[in-house]
Order: C-alpha cells, then sequence, then structure tokens
C-alpha cells in the first residue's frame, strides 16, 4: 500500500497505471486529432482554448478560437479589451463568467509576469478562473511540466481501467486520481500523456453509449472491460434536480431598433444585455404594464414560439412576443439598432430562440 498524504493507494493500481503510459503514448501520436490549439501549442492559446472547452464540445469551439486569437493574439491584449467586446467574442459559448476570469487572469499575469504565461503548476492555480484541471493542462502541454490534468475524460477511462466504484463526481475522487497520476504518470512527453488519456475519452471511451473497446489501446488493462463492468463504471451519483421559472420574453421594436437591457453585475448572466423579459407566462393584455410601455403606442403584439433554456441549476421555460411600437421605445430601454446586435451588444444564448427572429 502506497501512501500519499491522507490517500492510500493499492501497489496494484499504481502499477497498473503506470503499464498505461507506454500503449496510451503510441496510440496518442498516431491518432491524435489536429486541432488549431495543437498546431501551435503557445501557451496563451492552450489557456485560451482549455477555458472554452469546458462545458463546450471541440467542434462548436473552434470557430470562436480561430475569432478570438484573431482579435486578440496576446495575453496583453485580452488584458486590455472592453468588457462588451470581450463579451461579444464570447457570445454564444456560455458560461460568460468563464470570459470575464480570462480578462482577471490576464489582467494579472500583466501585472505581475509582465505578460509572459507563468510556466509552473503552482503559479497558474493561483489565477481566476484556473483550477487544478487548466492549470495541469498548461503546465504539461505548453510547458512540459509533469503534472495531471484529471476532468471527466480522465476519470473515465481510468476509472475503467482500474474498475473503481468510487463517485467521479465528489472531488475525492479527483484528487486521488490526481494523486496516483503524478505518482504514475510519465517525467517526459507529459503533455502528450495528459492529452491521451483525454482524446482516449472523447473518441474511445466516450460519455454517451457504447464504450469502443475493440479499438482501446487499453482494453489489455482495462479491468472493466475485461469484467463486463463499463455499462456500470463509472459511478456518478444523480445530480441534484434544477428549479424551473417560467418567464416572458418580449422583442421590442420600433423601426430598426430592438429594446435591449443591460442585466446587473452580479447573479445569472451578470452585465450582460438580454431582450427584456420578465417572470411568468403573461397573456398580451398583461404585457403593455409588464414592460412599461404605453398601450396607444403598440402597434401590434405577435405571439411567438415558446422555448427553452437549461443553465446548471435553473431551467427557464419562456413564452415570447413581438411587439410593434408607433413610436420611439421608453428610456428604460437601450434602442439598439439591428445590425449592433451582431457586432456590439451580446446576447446570450439563452434568448437565442428569440434573436434568430429578429430580422
Amino acid at each position: 500500500m502506497y501512501k500519499e498524504g491522507k490517500c492510500a493507494f493499492k501497489t496494484a493500481d499504481l502499477e497498473r497505471l503506470r503499464s498505461v503510459n507506454a500503449p496510451l503514448l503510441a496510440w496518442y501520436h498516431a491518432n491524435a486529432r489536429m486541432l488549431p490549439w495543437r498546431e501551435n501549442p503557445r501557451p496563451y492559446r492552450v489557456w485560451v482554448s482549455e477555458i472554452m472547452l469546458q462545458q463546450t464540445r471541440i467542434e462548436a469551439v473552434k470557430p470562436y478560437f480561430d475569432r478570438f486569437m484573431a482579435e486578440l493574439p496576446d495575453i496583453a491584449d485580452l488584458a486590455f479589451v472592453e468588457d462588451d467586446r470581450l463579451m461579444k467574442l464570447w457570445e454564444g459559448l456560455g458560461y460568460y463568467n468563464r470570459a470575464r476570469n480570462l480578462k482577471k487572469a490576464a489582467e494579472q499575469i500583466v501585472m505581475e509576469y509582465g505578460g509572459s504565461m507563468p510556466p509552473h503548476y503552482h503559479q497558474l492555480v493561483k489565477l481566476p478562473g484556473i483550477g487544478s484541471y487548466t492549470a495541469g493542462a498548461i503546465a504539461s502541454i505548453a510547458f512540459g511540466e509533469a503534472v495531471p490534468a484529471v476532468d471527466g475524460n480522465v476519470l473515465r477511462v481510468l476509472s475503467r481501467v482500474l474498475a473503481s466504484r468510487e463517485d467521479i463526481l465528489k472531488q475525492s475522487t479527483k484528487k486521488k486520481i490526481e494523486g496516483m497520476l503524478t505518482e504514475t504518470m510519465p517525467g517526459q512527453d507529459a503533455g502528450s500523456f495528459n492529452q491521451g488519456i483525454m482524446e482516449l475519452g472523447e473518441t474511445v471511451c466516450v460519455p454517451n453509449g457504447k464504450p469502443r473497446c475493440e479499438e482501446c489501446p487499453l482494453q489489455c488493462l482495462c479491468l472493466a472491460s475485461q469484467r463486463g463492468l463499463t455499462d456500470e463504471i463509472p459511478i456518478k451519483m444523480p445530480p441534484k434536480k434544477r428549479r424551473y421559472e417560467e418567464r416572458t420574453v418580449c422583442i421590442l421594436e420600433y423601426e430598426e431598433q430592438v429594446g435591449i437591457r443591460k442585466r446587473e453585475a452580479a447573479g445569472l448572466l451578470a452585465s450582460l444585455y438580454e431582450l427584456p423579459n420578465v417572470e411568468g407566462h403573461l397573456k398580451p393584455e398583461q404585457l403593455a404594464e409588464a414592460f412599461g410601455l404605453d398601450p396607444e403606442s403598440v402597434v401590434s403584439c405577435e405571439a411567438l414560439p415558446e422555448a427553452k433554456h437549461v443553465f446548471s441549476h435553473v431551467e427557464w421555460h419562456m413564452k415570447g412576443y413581438r411587439i410593434r411600437m408607433g413610436k420611439e421605445l421608453p428610456k428604460a430601454y437601450i434602442a439598439a439598432k439591428k445590425e449592433e446586435l451582431k457586432t456590439i451588444y451580446p446576447l446570450p444564448n439563452a434568448f437565442g430562440r428569440y434573436t434568430k427572429l429578429i430580422k
């Protein structure tokens, strides 16, 4: 039995994980997908890509990454970008605090490290928005430091290799895997090792559907595969149920203008622009009062399709209306030109069903 701090690791588990190194690296070097951040793995590019890839699919990230790099090619550009412009570049990726923390970290890097990414895990993990996984990914991929980067893919793959029945949603399980990998991962080519496990989890030992065990370079080492347990492992306790909220959303138009608002600086979708919306599902006759409109100025009111948006802890069920006004929009709203919604004002994906209806 090997002890790491308060954790105790079985010697057999450590030996099994050491046996993973060679076949995994060989498989990765032969099968790694060509991705923009891999082709040019500068620390800044690795960092931005890792933040974008949190809760977002690789194919969805690619165009956002290219656009972001074209406009903000280095850390200083990110540190000094205007907030609205940053949110516009991030529009569609969701989880906007990721972008806010990117800028905060860039400002800190400019002040404390002269604009160059610090090269060590213990420095990176202290920056805003960078946890143990992201710090490990940057340190290993961009700087070659032999530290693990444990995400959901890694937890799934290694839980199956070890036939572990520990809940992978628990922080203690992640810490245990990090500790074991610290002892067993190769000292050289650590970046390829970390990317290899992630790649294997994304393409072979997949999160949804049956794992492609016959294509896996670790099949002969995988206890879950050998014991027919891949349908049971990994173990994930069901998350808490989301709460449901009913909302009414309004596309408020006057000529070529659309009424929008800026949200509060704290809370859900903080500081982003939004289409006017209120709690509850309202009837047409309730709209003027709810949105502060003069009923005499309402030219038409059109019901729009219902929509749903899922956040991590809450789910919005929305009814929508298009209201056309015969005079200028109330002062409570920003009268944005329709073209400006594409170039200036970032509107979150939560309203995507309705922003697509603005012609």
